[in-house]
C-alpha cells in the first residue's frame, strides 16, 4: 500500500458519494473504485505520467478515462462540493494564487472555449481562486487566466456563501464592487485599502491574520505536484484536478476529526 493511498477511514468517507452508491448505478459493474481512485490520487501527488502509473493500480487506460470521464460528468466538482458543505459559515477568506502552465497545456483546442491559460511575466499560467473556511479547507474554486485580475472571480467564490459569515480578503480585492457584492450576499467585508488611497479603511489585525489559513490551504493544493505546475489541456479537466486534491485535503480533515 502506497503512502498516498485513501486510508480505511478516508474510503468509508468518499465511498457513499461515488456515482451509484447509492444502487442506482447503470451499464457494466466498474472496476473496483478505490483502486481506481488510488491510481488518481497517486497521479496528481507525485506527478508521474498516466502512462508511467505503476502496475499495482491497473492499467494506466482505466484511471485516465475514469478521470476523464468524471471530470466532464462534474462528479469531481460534486463530490468537492458535498465535503465542502460540511465547512462552519462563519468565516470566508478568498485568494488566489498563480500555477505556471507546462508547455503541454497549451495546446488545447479553441472552439471559443476559455481553459483559463493566460501569458503574465512568467510565462503562460493560470490562476486558482479558493474560498476557505474556518477549518482552513477550501469550500469553493474557481480558475481565470494568469494576468486575470482578482476581482474577476469574486461572483464564483461567493456563491452559496452563508449570510452573517465573515468575509476576508488582501489589498488585491480592493474595489467599490467587491465590497457591494459581499454586503448585497448579507455578509460583513474586511478588505484593507491600498495605501495610495485617501480614504483608508483597516481590518482588525486579529481577523486579518487568518488569512493565514488560506495561505496554508494553497501550500498543502501545491504539494499535489500536478496542482503546483499545470499539465492539463482543458480548464475542466485542471479544474476537476484541483477539485480532487481538495477532496483528499477534506477526507484528511474528516478521518481525523
Amino acid at each position: 500500500m502506497s503512502r498516498f493511498d485513501l486510508s480505511e477511514a478516508e474510503w468509508r468517507i468518499i465511498e457513499p458519494l461515488l456515482p451509484g452508491a447509492d444502487g442506482a448505478r447503470m451499464g457494466r459493474p466498474r472496476l473496483d473504485d478505490r483502486r481506481v481512485l488510488n491510481a488518481i490520487f497517486f497521479v496528481l501527488r507525485t506527478g508521474t505520467p498516466w502512462r508511467d502509473l505503476p502496475e499495482r493500480y491497473g492499467p494506466h487506460t482505466t484511471a485516465y478515462n475514469r478521470f476523464n470521464r468524471w471530470a466532464k460528468r462534474g462528479v469531481w466538482l460534486a463530490i468537492f462540493e458535498a465535503l465542502a458543505a460540511h465547512s462552519p459559515g462563519s468565516l470566508a477568506l478568498i485568494d488566489s494564487s498563480i500555477v505556471r502552465a507546462h508547455q503541454h497545456a497549451a495546446g488545447g483546442k479553441k472552439g471559443g472555449a476559455d481553459h483559463a491559460i493566460g501569458r503574465s511575466r512568467g510565462g503562460l499560467s493560470t490562476k486558482i481562486h479558493a474560498r476557505v473556511g474556518a477549518h482552513g479547507l477550501p469550500v469553493r474554486l474557481a480558475l481565470s487566466a494568469g494576468q486575470a485580475a482578482d476581482m474577476r472571480a469574486v461572483p464564483d467564490l461567493l456563491v452559496g456563501l452563508p449570510v452573517d459569515s465573515d468575509v476576508v480578503a488582501d489589498r488585491g480585492y480592493d474595489y467599490a464592487d467587491v465590497r457591494q457584492r459581499i454586503q448585497a450576499a448579507g455578509c460583513r467585508a474586511h478588505v484593507p485599502t491600498t495605501r495610495q488611497k485617501l480614504m483608508q479603511i483597516s481590518v482588525a489585525p486579529a481577523l486579518y491574520r487568518q488569512r493565514n489559513l488560506i495561505e496554508r490551504c494553497f501550500n498543502r493544493l501545491k504539494h499535489f505536484r500536478r496542482i503546483a505546475t499545470r499539465f492539463d489541456k482543458l480548464a475542466r479537466n485542471y479544474l476537476s484536478a484541483v477539485a480532487i486534491a481538495a477532496i483528499r485535503l477534506w477526507t484528511r480533515f474528516e478521518s481525523r476529526t
